[in-house]
């Protein structure tokens, strides 16, 4: 989508079969939009290989940090790579609500179990970790990229099952989850947290 608006993208990836797969859809794309998609193979953590400091005004770091059990030298790499006033933007599961998906369920075992945890088993059946607002906050500080926003992402839908139907109101729903998402106490309630950092 950001090489179809028309920004220079740059994709990083250590996985090889999910470098394959982007390879793969990028080769269906326009030429045009080929033409701004850079994917390289390589781990995040070692940013400092394969990017100067500055090099980007906009650094996305998705449904990543779940999966690396020491974040910071992670997000200290990211940081490093954004020009001044560059934005950081996470997408983290929230380690503060991890109760509310097992409790929705009725499994009061797991609800009680995740009070006292940042892990947890994913859909895809990996054990993983969640992060804090706070402790994410205090490093967004200590690397300067401090906290700009942050949002609450799938206050209301994180119990649908994989696979379900898209409703035919999803307008409506999207809206819903957009204001829950900047709405207190909602957003603290959310599967996952929208974090953006900006560059000092």
């Amino acid at each position: 989508r950001l090489a179809r608006a028309g920004h220079q993208v740059t994709g990083l990836e250590q996985d090889a079969k999910m470098l394959a797969v982007a390879r793969e859809a990028l080769a269906a794309e326009p030429e045009g939009i080929r033409s701004r998609v850079r994917l390289i193979e390589g781990d995040g953590r070692e940013t400092g290989v394969h990017f100067l400091p500055g090099s980007f005004d906009v650094v996305l770091c998705h449904g990543v940090l779940m999966y690396v059990e020491e974040p910071d030298p992670l997000l200290a790499g990211l940081a490093r790579m954004l020009a001044p006033g560059g934005l950081l933007s996470l997408l983290v599961r929230n380690a503060d609500a991890l109760a509310m998906r097992p409790g929705l369920s009725g499994d009061w075992t797991a609800t009680l179990a995740a009070f006292d945890t940042d892990a947890y088993v994913n859909r895809l059946g990996l054990a993983v970790r969640a992060d804090r607002l706070a402790t994410l906050t205090s490093t967004l500080a200590g690397i300067g990229a401090a906290l700009h926003a942050w949002y609450g992402v799938r206050v209301f839908t994180d119990t649908a099952p994989d696979g379900t139907p898209v409703p035919e109101d999803v307008a409506t729903l999207l809206a819903a989850e957009e204001r829950a998402g900047r709405t207190d106490p909602y957003r603290q309630v959310a599967a996952l947290l929208h974090l953006c950092g900006v560059r000092g």
